[in-house]
């Protein structure tokens, strides 16, 4: 029996929301300490932050070492071949794709993150034995199990996507469409307001795709009582902040209660 199992992609169709952190610091040693915090899952960001690869290996295993359930998720910053090949290589077994535009985008996105096997002739992703993902070598079973274990997340932030949101969400392997909220309102024509009403319809159509389609939705909530809501809403994954927005609002309240 295989080892490599993806709780987050069992986690997706079973009842209850899924909270999370953006990982925007670059750094192993926040991610292991947040990774004690009880979140469901991490998403170490590739796309608007510094990590690199190295950045992404060190961060997977300072989550690990956690010996705690929070999974960790991979933002690539493209959907080019090479950067996902590397990211699941590495270790992910969930990865989020920015800014897919189409059905088509969708179906190579998935592709790129499977082998070539029996099920999956038309699998993208190259191979590789001696690599972390296998326990370099050790996992004699990973190139033959591991298609069915990865989890694709990909990105509804444009009007093309919002357009085309139904036919992505029914994209073969796709499992959760997420939400970005700040993309979403600038090419709605609201740069910055996210809370436009306008932003808001965008919001519940692409949730609505997702329940149609009979798989997960997520956002990223600024706050805390934004997350409840999107909750309550029948999100499933929510991210309820950033580590550097953390960081830098603990510190700015403690600085401001120090000085009055």
């Amino acid at each position: 029996m295989s080892t490599f199992t993806n709780p987050i992609k069992q986690r997706l169709s079973e009842p209850g929301t899924l909270f999370g952190l953006w990982l925007s610091l670059g750094s192993a040693d926040a991610a292991e300490a947040l990774a004690h915090a009880g979140f469901d899952w991490l998403c170490i960001d590739m796309e608007h932050s510094p990590n690199d690869s190295v950045d992404v290996v060190a961060q997977l295993r300072a989550i690990a070492a956690a010996h705690l359930p929070s999974e960790p998720i991979v933002r690539v910053p493209t959907n080019e071949g090479w950067i996902v090949k590397r990211a699941l290589d590495a270790g992910a077994r969930t990865l989020m794709f920015p800014n897919v535009q189409s059905a088509a985008d969708a179906a190579r996105i998935v592709r790129l993150t499977q082998y070539p096997t029996e099920a999956a002739l038309d699998g993208l992703r190259g191979v590789a034995g001696a690599v972390r993902a296998a326990a370099y070598g050790m996992r004699r079973d990973y190139a033959t199990t591991a298609n069915a274990q990865i989890a694709t997340i990909v990105q509804i932030e444009s009007v093309a996507a919002l357009d085309a949101v139904d036919e992505i969400a029914a994209t073969p392997g796709v499992d959760c469409l997420f939400i970005g909220p700040a993309d979403l309102a600038a090419s709605l024509g609201h740069l910055g307001d996210g809370k436009h009403p306008d932003v808001q319809a965008a919001i519940t159509k692409i949730v609505d795709a997702a329940k149609r389609a009979g798989i997960a939705s997520g956002i990223f909530a600024l706050d805390a009582a934004s997350a409840k809501q999107y909750a309550q809403a029948g999100i499933k994954l929510v991210a309820i902040g950033a580590d550097v927005m953390w960081l830098l609002k603990a510190t700015r309240q403690a600085l401001q209660e120090a000085r009055s």
